[in-house]
Formats: structure tokens, sequence, C-alpha cells
């Protein structure tokens, strides 16, 4: 969607601008777009139908470039994908959620200084966040609806961070992670007290 959406914007287009323009709003990191996969991208959807090569030409010893256009299929195509993210709810996978749900095998000295570092990782960045949403450079060459987008990161780095504060304090208070009537439930046993240095995981 991404790549087929700047294409439609900025066509006629080289690959090396949708690769320069992607990498200039972060796409690597909070839509996994990777820029080495960006031209096997666009050859990809060329193949598919949903782009066209309109001309390559090649300037001295530099590498030849495509540009490309959007075909009627890609305006169909983005406009399905578009409307599938805006009106769908999409949970990304958390490898995080993966290692909390094993929070027992961790020592609770260790799982709550664990927590709180990811809350400080997270300030860090809702840090550097503000001074981008405040700075003039994103106020005099960004679009309005993307400070709204890091308002949004915003709101979820601070909820975030404030689950990690919560959670180490509730750890540390020695709390059992199973309901009372639970404790003594078949495999539970082969986590408590099992956990390194002879912390209790329970």
């Amino acid at each position: 969607m991404m790549i087929l959406g700047l294409a439609r914007w900025m066509q006629p287009v080289h690959g090396y601008d949708v690769r320069r323009e992607l990498l200039s709003w972060g796409a690597d990191k909070w839509a996994n777009v990777q820029p080495g996969s960006i031209y096997h991208a666009l050859r990809k959807l060329t193949d598919e139908g949903l782009l066209r090569a309109v001309s390559t030409e090649q300037v001295g010893s530099r590498p030849a470039r495509t540009t490309y256009e959007v075909t009627a299929k890609g305006d169909e195509e983005f406009e399905a994908l578009l409307r599938a993210q805006w009106w769908q709810l999409h949970e990304p996978p958390d490898p995080f959620a993966a290692a909390f749900s094993f929070l027992p095998a961790m020592p609770r000295d260790e799982a709550a200084a664990a927590l709180r570092n990811r809350a400080n990782l997270i300030r860090a960045g809702i840090e550097s966040m503000r001074a981008s949403l405040e700075s003039d450079w994103v106020r005099n060459r960004k679009p309005v609806h993307v400070g709204w987008m890091f308002e949004l990161w915003l709101a979820r780095g601070e909820a975030e961070m404030a689950w990690c504060d919560r959670i180490a304090e509730r750890i540390e208070s020695g709390v059992s992670y199973l309901p009372s009537a639970m404790e003594g439930a078949e495999g539970w046993s082969g986590w408590t007290g099992g956990a390194p240095d002879g912390h209790n995981a329970e």
C-alpha cells in the first residue's frame, strides 16, 4: 500500500525517489518497509500489473533508473488496501507480549527492572517525538495529519509507559501471579520456585 500510494502520488517516479520519500517518513521504523526491499517490490508490482514501467534511462556510469506509473488495476488495489486499513483493526505481532506471557520464568527483581527499563526507553522515544513535533522542520515541512499521527504514537507510548511502571510496582509488592484457587493447578509447579538465582517465580 505504501509503495503503491507513493507511486500514485509522485508518478511518474523513479524507485530512488520512492525510497528517499519513504525514508524521510521513517517508514522503515513504523510501517515495516525496508529500504532494500523497495526495488524488488516495484518490480513485483509491475509483474502483477499494478505498475507499469514508462521508461528506463541511464546517465553516465550511474545505475539505470526505471520510471513507473500506476495502472488502473493498481489504482483499484491501492483503494482496496487503503480502506482495509482504515476500516479494520489489525493487531501487529508483539514479541514483548510473547515474552510477558512467561513472566513467572523471570525473577521478580529482574522482571520489575526490565519493565522500568522499558518505560525509560519509551520515555526517551516520547521526548524525541515531542521535540520533532515542536521543531520548525515538522511545523513547516510536514502536513498537519503527520503531526496527528505523532500524537497517536505519543498517546500509545504514554499509556504503555504508565502500564510498565504500574506492573513493576505490583511485581515488587509480591502479589501472586495466579488467583488463589489456581495456585495448586497442575503444571504451575514447573514455574514456581524454579526461577534463576533462587528467586520464587510465584
